[in-house]
């Protein structure tokens, strides 16, 4: 059985790595475990930050020849199982899905779909509309995050569900998750950040995060930042007041030498201004390590906040400051916060248990996955 994948915010294979491509191949994975042959069915990207009137036409004109491609390819072949879009937006509409699953008669099914209604009016008008359209073409929703799940149930119509599956990790790729890490203790307290370096949210937590460190000075720490980006230089400029404590690596996709930083700290940092959740925090606490994270956005669907790590307000570099200093503090808390987060990641929030989820999503709308019942990793 077939199915066809669409990622209108960031394909799988696009080149630069981010969370988006990480989710987007996470799902590829997952429905191959079902016993799916994932096919992706168009590159198109939608994605546009700042749209006009001929951004959208040509959009559209797009969606349509990449329908009718795809439609004429199908022809003669068995029909798919179903059509499959990961993350629609009002940046990013998905212009194939809803019109091809419709044309091949097959459901339509969508992973982390976001409503922003005051888009409703703006120059965003075109592309929210195009967005709703999908959002209310889906026969079911996999949602991700507790903010998405209110949005999307204010537009519920019939036939349609609505399922909750918290972000997750595939563990294979990690070779050093595979046993809690044995971190020995030292005097300085070892912090790391993982995140790209591009200007908007990701620049501000960067900032947040060096102005937060600056109110630390008399503490023994290192930061190791691992990121590349367009915003490298006014990064590395917001962090050269606190000299060799910090460390800039650099893009590292490796994931056994990212593996050795995870394991090797002693607490995960990223203020996350307006992130939709943040993968980075589950392959940290894959690793046994606590996060520390400004309290937005879908983050507490990430992190189990007092349990595997500490959430503050938003924005808040005084309290981000405190927050570390009172963990730099109680090393007994930090060991404790990393061992359940080991625990977190590798029972709730493993493909295995994601897989098993979204087959019994499947079958309650009446869509039997090849493979009934995905088996379970160990734990």
């Amino acid at each position: 059985m077939r199915a066809l994948f669409l990622a209108p915010m960031k394909p799988p294979d696009h080149p630069v790595p981010s969370g988006d491509r990480t989710i987007a191949r996470l799902f590829v994975k997952l429905l191959g475990r079902l016993g799916y042959s994932v096919e992706i069915a168009s590159t198109l990207r939608s994605f546009d930050p700042a749209p006009d009137a001929a951004a959208d036409a040509a959009l559209l004109a797009a969606g349509q020849c990449e329908c009718a491609r795809i439609l004429a390819a199908e022809r003669g072949r068995p029909p798919p199982a179903l059509v499959f879009c990961y993350h629609l937006y009002h940046k990013a509409p998905d212009v194939i899905g809803p019109a091809l699953a419709a044309e091949l008669g097959v459901p339509y099914i969508v992973a982390e779909a976001s409503r922003a209604p005051k888009r409703a009016e703006g120059p965003f008008a075109r592309r929210y509309a195009l967005a709703e359209a999908a959002i209310g073409a889906a026969r079911l929703h996999l949602c991700p995050t507790a903010r998405d799940r209110a949005m999307l149930a204010a537009a519920l119509r019939p036939g349609q569900a609505l399922v909750d599956l918290k972000p997750f990790l595939d563990l294979a790729p990690w070779p050093l998750a595979t046993a809690l890490p044995a971190r020995p203790a030292g005097a300085a307290l070892r912090l790391l950040s993982v995140a790209m370096m591009r200007e908007g949210y990701k620049q501000r937590s960067y900032a947040l995060l060096a102005a937060a460190l600056a109110r630390l000075g008399d503490l023994d720490f290192t930061l190791d930042i691992v990121g590349d980006g367009p915003a490298r230089a006014a990064v590395a400029a917001a962090f050269a007041p606190l000299g060799p404590r910090v460390r800039l690596h650099g893009r590292i996709e490796d994931p056994v030498a990212l593996g050795h930083l995870y394991a090797g700290a002693d607490l995960f940092l990223w203020p996350a201004i307006d992130e939709p959740f943040g993968m980075v925090f589950l392959e940290a606490q894959a690793h046994g390590l606590p996060c520390l994270a400004g309290d937005g956005g879908g983050v507490a669907d990430v992190i189990r906040a007092g349990e595997t790590g500490l959430l503050v307000p938003q924005g808040d570099a005084a309290a981000f400051a405190a927050a570390i200093r009172a963990l730099a503090a109680d090393r007994a808390r930090l060991a404790a916060l990393g061992s359940a987060a080991w625990r977190f990641v590798r029972g709730e929030r493993s493909l295995p248990a994601a897989a098993a989820r979204v087959a019994a999503a499947f079958r309650d709308i009446g869509l039997e996955p090849p493979v009934a019942e995905p088996a379970e990793e160990a734990r």
